[in-house]
């Protein structure tokens, strides 16, 4: 049975923004509340000149509360539960000046002064994702250094960017995936208001902004909830990374509430347009109505009128997520699509092991995938003994993500090298061609458009009590894959502890100048995307695909007979004599014409073209190309 909290219930406290928390009072002072249902008395002291305390009034509902009338924004404050000499910070804080472990501040989200009063939001179709991690897309790492970058990355074609997280977590460096402070966006990469004013000039600039949020676990660095209430986690389920949150148990509503809150918090005090979720197949709960679901419509309330992106990483590939609550599903906009990642790194790497290994980067997976998104939808995977996916039967292609690097694939390489650096060049550019001219939405991982020789590794700053389980556990997550399961490769890893590991990922944007081929194939395929009307509708049932050899297919683009063509060679050059597929036939008094290739030599190519006679075609090998139907 679905449980709400009582703050939703009442109008108590209708003047608060958050159920928990500090919030400025509109005539002064700050009203504190928190949930601790195991504590008989509960202070907030403010660490002001005077250095008071006040005493919080238990509600007799495990939540205590109360204001100081002194108290205002930039106060530093924390909590003592039951008397104890150790003080605590706000699990709800809004930022930790100091990091995880030192004293919280109150924060007054209303004192920015936004100026996107007329940006609507993001829709889901005709997006192109950009993912990014604030702390190494630019050499300072911080949310002014990166404002510098929007510009390019709006001219480039981007519409949305999608940050890894953001909230606080202990040390210098890290993903951000072990966070601790849920409503506190880390003080590494600045201010509260230095992120609002990065999304506020994105905004400006016609770039949505989405964040990626983690509700499986938290961080075992100052990790304080269970200090509030061990309530706040379950032993009933697991998780890689640490205890999941108890969203259905004993005691279970304010857990929920507090996670759905955050949701709102985001998209409302940020103006964010939307969340990615991670792991979602690791947020447990057998409620009637599941927490992913409540999360999902939190957020879209928060957004008022604005439209917003939900977009979920789900490894067992569930569609339920993306279908409507009319179909039993949780509301949610798109789905990452890990099956098109999987063939693309085998065609063009010939890796084929770990995850990989169910996979053969055939033709006909690209086919397949660019007509139905997922490829598994319940057949079986050996790799996991079982049987994975579900069906996408009417779903639009828009829902699912693709593409060729984020932040976990490039890293599980190993040596976080870099998907181009491992490939054929022509082949890389024809696969760039596919993800980018396909139906569904892609996405492009930080400097993956200019051929970025940085890698990306996993990066994490933990004390050296942690420090050797930390990197001990990585390796033996690599080792799953068998190229780099030997000690010989084992001692080239990098070390995820070691600093210079994270500053090796910064990004070095001069490389834009040093590598125009790679810039000038995304920001032209990008560009044709957005302007040709046929690739640009992302149409539901408007493409077929047919296989012309192991290697090379064809997708047509249906538009009433002003059709394209995507030829895609991954193999040798092909000479089709006879061509017996009438995907290959342009439409009544029509004849091909080429519009785009991947062997234009301003990117990098030979120069080399298909062509067709009255016996047959000649398709280049490594290679992509783009044919429209013109009038004879």
């Amino acid at each position: 049975m679905t449980m709400k909290a009582d703050f939703q219930k009442s109008d108590q406290f209708s003047f608060r923004r958050l159920p928990v928390g500090a919030e400025v009072l509109p005539t002064g002072g700050v009203h504190f509340r928190v949930w601790s249902p195991g504590s008989n008395n509960v202070a907030a002291m403010i660490e002001s000149a005077e250095r008071k305390a006040v005493e919080l009034r238990n509600e007799g509902n495990g939540y205590f509360s109360g204001v100081a009338p002194t108290a205002s924004a930039g106060d530093l404050y924390r909590f003592r539960l039951n008397g104890r000499d150790e003080w605590l910070p706000d699990p709800a804080s809004r930022y930790q000046p100091e990091g995880p472990l030192g004293p919280s501040m109150i924060i007054d989200p209303g004192a920015f002064d936004w100026r996107d009063a007329e940006w609507r939001g993001a829709d889901r179709e005709g997006q192109i994702i950009y993912e990014m991690h604030i702390g190494t897309f630019t050499r300072e790492g911080t949310w002014q250094a990166a404002s510098e970058q929007l510009q390019n990355l709006k001219e480039l074609g981007i519409t949305v960017l999608e940050l890894m997280p953001v909230h606080d977590f202990s040390g210098r460096y890290g993903w951000g995936y072990d966070g601790v402070d849920f409503f506190a966006p880390t003080r590494l990469y600045g201010t509260p208001d230095d992120f609002r004013s990065f999304v506020d000039r994105a905004h400006g600039l016609g770039l949505g902004v989405v964040l990626d949020v983690v509700y499986n676990h938290a961080g075992p660095v100052g990790n304080y909830l269970k200090e509030f209430s061990p309530d706040y986690f379950t032993d009933r389920y697991s998780t890689d990374w640490g205890e999941p949150f108890n969203f259905d148990g004993p005691n279970s509503a304010p857990v929920r509430e507090f996670f759905i809150a955050n949701a709102g918090y985001w998209i409302a005090e940020f103006h964010l347009d939307g969340l990615r979720l991670d792991a979602t197949q690791n947020v447990y709960d057998a409620s009637e109505r599941h927490i992913l679901a409540e999360v999902t419509e939190r957020a879209r309330l928060a957004a008022g009128g604005r439209s917003i992106l939900i977009i979920a990483e789900n490894e067992p590939q569930d569609a339920k997520l993306i279908r409507s609550g009319r179909e039993g599903g949780y509301g949610m906009d798109a789905l990452w699509n890990d099956d098109f990642h999987h063939s693309a790194v085998v065609a063009l790497t010939g890796r084929q092991e770990a995850y990989y290994s169910d996979y053969r980067g055939t033709a006909q997976e690209f086919v397949s995938a660019a007509k139905w998104g997922f490829l598994y939808q319940g057949q079986y995977y050996r790799w996991q003994q079982q049987r994975r996916g579900t069906s996408t039967y009417g779903l639009r292609p828009a829902a699912f993500i693709n593409y060729l690097e984020n932040h976990d694939q490039i890293a599980n390489l190993g040596l976080g090298r870099r998907l181009h650096q491992l490939s054929h060049p022509g082949a890389y550019r024809a696969m760039t061609a596919l993800l980018l001219l396909s139906p569904q939405t892609p996405m492009l991982f930080q400097g993956q458009e200019f051929a970025a020789s940085n890698p990306f590794t996993f990066f994490a700053d933990h004390p050296p009590e942690l420090a050797a389980s930390v990197k001990k556990g990585r390796f033996e997550f690599l080792r799953q894959f068998r190229s780099l399961a030997s000690a010989e490769m084992r001692s080239h890893l990098p070390d995820p502890i070691d600093p210079e590991t994270f500053e090796a990922c910064r990004l070095d944007f001069s490389e834009r100048e040093q590598h125009p081929e790679s810039y000038n194939l995304h920001r032209d395929l990008l560009r044709l995307r957005r302007d040709d009307p046929v690739f640009g509708s992302q149409p539901r049932g408007g493409i077929d695909g047919a296989v012309l050899g192991d290697q090379l297919f064809v997708l047509r683009f249906f538009d009433g007979g002003d059709d394209r063509l995507l030829l895609v060679n991954l193999g040798i050059d092909a000479d089709l004599s006879p061509v017996p597929e009438p995907l290959l036939a342009p439409p009544a008094n029509t004849r091909w014409r080429l519009i785009w290739s991947s062997e234009d030599p301003r990117y990098g190519g030979s120069g080399a073209s298909p062509s067709e006679n009255v016996e047959s075609w000649l398709i280049p090998g490594k290679g992509a190309f783009v044919l429209e139907a013109v009038v004879q």
